[in-house]
C-alpha cells in the first residue's frame, strides 16, 4: 500500500502555518485537560479545574523539555556536544517520550509539593490524559511520514514517500492503537472500578513499557544508532526500567493499602 506524501501545513496566512504535528498535539492537550476533568469528578477528587489547567501547563512544559533533553541524552548526545546550539533547535524534531515522562514526573513532584498534594492522587490523574496525547502524537508521525517500521511482506506494509520503495510496518499506527486506545480504555476502567490510589499510575508505566517494547520490534531503529545490547532498540532498554517500576509500584500499593 503506497502512502501518499502529505503537506504537512494543514493551512496558513502569512508566515503563520498551522501544521499537521502540532495539530495533533492540540488535539492531545485539549483531550486530556477534559479527561482528566472528567475524571476527578467521577473519582469524587477534592481538585479544581484551576488546579487541572495549571497541572497540564506545567506538564507541557515537562514534556517539551524534557523529551527534548531525552532525546540529546538518550539518542545523539554525541552530536550535541559538538552541535550545542541545535540544543534549541526544537522544530527540527527530536523527542524522547522517556524523557518526556521524567520530565513531567519532575513536574509533579513540584507541583504537588507546592499545591500540598498527594503525589499518587495527581499521578493517577495525569495518567489519565496520557494516552490521548500519546494516541494524536503518533497518527501525528504517521502523516509526517516518520518513526516507521521495518520492512514487512504482510499485506497491510506500507510504502512511505521517504522510507524507500519496499513496504514497511505503520508502526506508528501499532502505537497509536496500543499506547493510546488500548491504554486510554485500560486507566478508564480502573477508574470506572475506583481502584485504590497509585494503581492506574503504575498500571500505566508498567504497560506503557511492554506495549512499547513489543512495538519496538517492528519499529525500524534510529539510523546512528541501530541494534544495541542483544540486538535490542534504545527504546526497548528504555522501556524495561518502566515495566520494573511499574510492577513493583503496584506491589507496592496493593501491600500499603490493604483493607
Amino acid at each position: 500500500m503506497n502512502f501518499p506524501q502529505i503537506d504537512p501545513i494543514i493551512f496558513s496566512i502569512g508566515p503563520l502555518a498551522i501544521r499537521w504535528y502540532g495539530m495533533m498535539y492540540l488535539l492531545g492537550f485539549v483531550g486530556g485537560y477534559f479527561m482528566m476533568c472528567h475524571v476527578a469528578k467521577l473519582r469524587e477528587m477534592s481538585v479544581k479545574k484551576e488546579v487541572i489547567s495549571d497541572l497540564l501547563f506545567y506538564a507541557v512544559l515537562g514534556v517539551v523539555i524534557g523529551g527534548r533533553l531525552g532525546y540529546i541524552l538518550f539518542y545523539n548526545s554525541i552530536y550535541y556536544l559538538s552541535h550545542p546550539l541545535e540544543i534549541f533547535y526544537v522544530w527540527q524534531g527530536g523527542m524522547s517520550f522517556h524523557g518526556g515522562l521524567l520530565g513531567v514526573l519532575i513536574v509533579l513532584l513540584i507541583f504537588c509539593w507546592r499545591h500540598n498534594l498527594a503525589l499518587l492522587l495527581i499521578a493517577d490523574l495525569a495518567v489519565s490524559a496520557v494516552p490521548i496525547g500519546l494516541g494524536f502524537g503518533r497518527i501525528g508521525n504517521f502523516i509526517n511520514s516518520e518513526l516507521w517500521g521495518r520492512v514487512t511482506e504482510h499485506p497491510w506494509g506500507v510504502i512511505f514517500p521517504n522510507g524507500g520503495s519496499l513496504p514497511r510496518h505503520p508502526s506508528q499506527l501499532y502505537e497509536a492503537g496500543l499506547e493510546g486506545l488500548i491504554l486510554f480504555i485500560l486507566i478508564y476502567f480502573l477508574h470506572r472500578l475506583r481502584v485504590r490510589r497509585g494503581i492506574p499510575a503504575f498500571s500505566f508505566v508498567l504497560f506503557y513499557g511492554v506495549f512499547r517494547f513489543l512495538v519496538e520490534f517492528m519499529r525500524q531503529p534510529d539510523d546512528h544508532l541501530g541494534f544495541l545490547w542483544g540486538g535490542a532498540t534504545m527504546g526497548q532498554l528504555l522501556s524495561l526500567p518502566m515495566i520494573l517500576v511499574g510492577l513493583g509500584g503496584l506491589v507496592y500499593v496493593l501491600k500499603r493499602n490493604k483493607p
